[in-house]
């Protein structure tokens, strides 16, 4: 989309063709240290290794023998921790995988969630789209920002990663659309009221497209930045195959965050 600015490359990020690092180009294999059951689809994978300069917003691939590798967005990066919906033969694979059992991993890939400069911005995520938000509140939270998260899904059972930001004491808004658990409806019901009240001043976004695109309108109305997380499938990560392709962009490279400046009609 023409709006959406690819970001400045940073340097403490590696350009996206030139990953560095143990496991940059070629997948190599960490240990499972640990598997936490967020609900019935979705789990967490803390591995044995760390990718220090990682940023939040990026991803790896991730590979099992037998299997096509698959794209992850980091849920942190030391140690290596990944959030996982089993929504495919490969996702169903990597849940039955227990301590001690290997994964392979190359990266990290991708542009990065930048901060802003501003002093409170609004973490909006949806769904299993909340993984990255506790790794980017505590880039947040380093540079002396104050954020604060939005979490949605459709019940209860689906609303994950609260614990995890409410520990770097983040305060947390937390919808349902069937209203079992905090707010009844869509997660930008109270985001709009945030902007409205002019309780935000930058918006973060991970999650559905649909989410991401009331965002987006979000923002213009409301003339502040946007930074959006993309989600496509990701068959290479280098800018080669093209399968991730959406309206003019290979997010895996151009992507998957995208900024929408302020003020873009």
């Amino acid at each position: 989309m023409k709006e959406f600015a690819p970001l400045p490359l940073q340097a403490e990020c590696q350009p996206a063709l030139r990953p560095t690092g143990p496991f940059g180009l070629v997948p190599r294999p960490l240990r499972v240290r640990e598997v936490q059951r967020e609900n019935a689809r979705i789990r967490t994978f803390v591995l044995d290794g760390e990718l220090p300069h990682a940023q939040p917003g990026q991803f790896v691939m991730a590979w099992l023998p037998g299997h096509e590798e698959a794209p992850f967005s980091l849920a942190y990066h030391r140690p290596v921790t990944l959030t996982v919906a089993a929504v495919g033969p490969f996702t169903r694979a990597m849940h039955r995988l227990e301590a001690g059992d290997r994964l392979w991993i190359r990266g990290p890939y991708g542009q990065p969630f930048r901060p802003e400069p501003v002093g409170r911005p609004l973490l909006v995520g949806g769904g299993y789209g909340v993984a990255p938000l506790a790794f980017l509140a505590e880039t947040l939270l380093a540079v002396g920002q104050q954020p604060v998260a939005f979490v949605g899904g459709r019940t209860a059972e689906d609303v994950i990663g609260v614990k995890r930001l409410q520990a770097l004491g983040v305060p947390v808004v937390v919808t349902t659309e069937d209203g079992s658990l905090g707010e009844a409806g869509l997660v930008t019901k109270p985001v709009a009221r945030f902007l409205a009240e002019g309780r935000g001043e930058a918006l973060y976004g991970v999650g559905p497209h649909g989410m991401l695109r009331a965002l987006a309108e979000l923002a213009r109305a409301h003339r502040v930045p946007a930074q959006l997380s993309w989600e496509a499938y990701m068959g290479c990560a280098v800018g080669l195959c093209g399968m991730c392709e959406h309206e003019g962009v290979l997010l895996c490279v151009e992507g998957p965050v995208r900024r929408l400046a302020p003020g873009t009609p």
